[in-house]
């Protein structure tokens, strides 16, 4: 089992990572990690945000700092960084999905070639992994929340993480598959994700014990 203790972790993400859910701060999937491991945790989530880039303004300013815009932002320095998003692309991202070879940030395919290709070559020595967003209610609506163009079901865009994931030989924390979180269960949504996505408490600890786990197993020290 490795060491995590002491290492930095960089966390991009939505508002899963910011924490929205949890009855505290501390309660969040971040700080709990932290709690357990010992490491340095850089919470760089932003709530409503989207991996692509949006042609058209949302009604929350914040939403449109999407990951390519605030990878950039980033620390610069990080034993492992960590990317966890793509529901809200689902939920309400209007950016086309585009093709597996696109570049640009402004289909859902060229933004994560974007995103991971940046982030191969910004941090070459980091332990770099992905995880897929975890099952939310009506999650198999084309149009997400209810608003939009009928696009992908969730799983179409976890499936391309996945895909473009193993283009870039990033390992992959499958929380889609394996978080055994399934909100459309009464009993889940009210144990683990009251509002249908966000998780609680309950949930968080899940994420952070899950993240750490995979860690454990997989993270390599160059």
């Amino acid at each position: 089992m490795n060491d995590l203790k002491n290492l930095k972790i960089i966390l991009l993400g939505d508002s899963i990572t910011e924490g929205v859910g949890a009855s505290e701060k501390k309660f969040c999937y971040a700080e709990v990690l932290a709690q357990e491991t010992g490491m340095q945790v850089l919470n760089y989530g932003v709530g409503g945000t989207r991996i692509a880039r949006q042609e058209r303004k949302s009604a929350v300013p914040s939403w449109d700092e999407d990951f390519n815009t605030r990878a950039r932002r980033m620390e610069k320095t990080a034993d492992i960084v960590a990317v966890f998003g793509g529901t809200n692309d689902y939920g309400h991202g209007f950016a086309p999905v585009g093709t597996p070879d696109d570049q640009g940030e402004d289909t859902f395919y060229g933004a994560i070639n974007s995103l991971f290709s940046y982030l191969r070559k910004t941090y070459p020595t980091s332990f770099l992994f992905v995880m897929t967003p975890i099952h939310r209610v009506n999650e198999q609506r084309l149009t997400g929340d209810g608003y939009k163009p009928a696009m992908l079901p969730l799983k179409g865009y976890v499936d391309i993480i996945r895909e473009v994931a193993e283009k870039y030989s990033i390992p992959v924390l499958d929380l889609y598959k394996n978080a055994g979180i399934y909100p459309d269960f009464e009993e889940h949504r009210v144990a683990y994700a009251p509002d249908g996505l966000h998780p609680n408490d309950r949930g968080h600890r899940k994420l952070a014990l899950l993240v750490k786990n995979f860690l454990e197993q997989n993270y390599l020290a160059d």
